[in-house]
């Protein structure tokens, strides 16, 4: 997995995955396999809300150890199977409502390789370099990397 920063207000996550694409994205899509891998070893997806469609919802709600819930939402762009998601990302806060779905902006794109590989890509849009820098700051990387491993281990057992 790599982490860059293209731009000031831009994060961008790669990796390759040993599974083909199609894989990669069912695990990424489907309800009952985002709840196995979101909140990787951080505690227990508590709650997957997910209406794949332009101008659909989604909510995740990650319970820690600790028994705090900690929330994400935001709304589909655009969906193309197999290819791309465009969504934005908002993340639950005291006085956020739920309905909100201004944030930052998110491209997963998955891209077939020799092999029967997968390169993920996940570019988030931030709109600002302090938001930016907030996150990329904020510990991302180790969860975003343990996602990634169950990511594997759940595409490995689709085929």
């Amino acid at each position: 997995m790599e982490i860059t920063l293209p731009a000031d207000d831009q994060i961008l996550i790669t990796r390759e995955f040993d599974a083909p694409k199609h894989l990669v994205y069912r695990v990424w899509t489907t309800p009952e396999l985002v709840r196995r891998w979101w909140s990787g070893q951080r505690g227990t997806t508590a709650e997957v809300e997910l209406d794949l469609r332009p101008g659909g919802r989604w909510r995740y709600v990650l319970k820690t150890d600790e028994g705090t819930e900690v929330g994400f939402h935001g709304e589909y762009r655009e969906i193309v199977p197999d290819e791309r998601l465009v969504y934005t990302e908002v993340f639950e806060l005291p006085g956020v409502p739920l309905d909100a779905v201004d944030g930052p902006l998110n491209t997963v794109t998955f891209t077939a390789l020799e092999g029967d590989r997968t390169l993920l890509s996940l570019l988030t849009v931030t709109g600002s370099k302090e938001l930016r820098d907030l996150i990329h700051q904020s510990g991302m990387e180790v969860g975003v990397r343990e996602q990634f491993v169950l990511i594997q281990e759940l595409a490995d057992s689709l085929r």
